[in-house]
């Protein structure tokens, strides 16, 4: 995928994420990119052996991916899709989930990162790594 697509839809999705916390009187989440380089890797993993899971075949975790890539946290949340063309279509299946809402909806998560790969049919691979920094 190309850097700017790339960069454009990840930064589209924090804002929505944003908007739609607003609406429910939260405040903010905090773009990160130690969480988005975690999202990044892990939609492209899963674009390139085909397969959507909060788990890695080999049994990575979102707190193994968050803490590899260097961000000290004391809580992470994940939301993962697969296929939506674009930022919003992908927020709307994520807010008719109730465990994807939930985490969008947290209060306490601060930061966000997100990160999008395309598969070999081009369908885009969204993650979105939410988490309270330790401390």
């Amino acid at each position: 995928m190309r850097p700017l697509i790339r960069a454009t839809l990840e930064a589209r999705v924090v804002q929505l994420v944003n908007l739609e916390r607003s609406r429910r009187g939260l405040r903010p989440v905090e773009a990160d990119e130690l969480l988005a380089d975690a999202a990044r890797a892990h939609s492209a993993d899963m674009a390139a052996r085909r397969y959507l899971a909060h788990v890695s075949p080999e049994g990575g975790t979102v707190a193994d991916r968050v803490t590899a890539a260097g961000y000290r946290w004391s809580r992470v949340g994940e939301n993962i899709a697969w296929g939506q063309p674009d930022a919003r279509a992908v927020m709307k299946d994520w807010l008719a989930s109730r465990g994807h809402r939930a985490n969008i909806h947290n209060p306490e998560f601060v930061h966000l990162g997100v990160g999008v790969a395309h598969d070999t049919r081009s369908r885009i691979v969204w993650t979105q790594n939410f988490a309270v920094p330790a401390g």
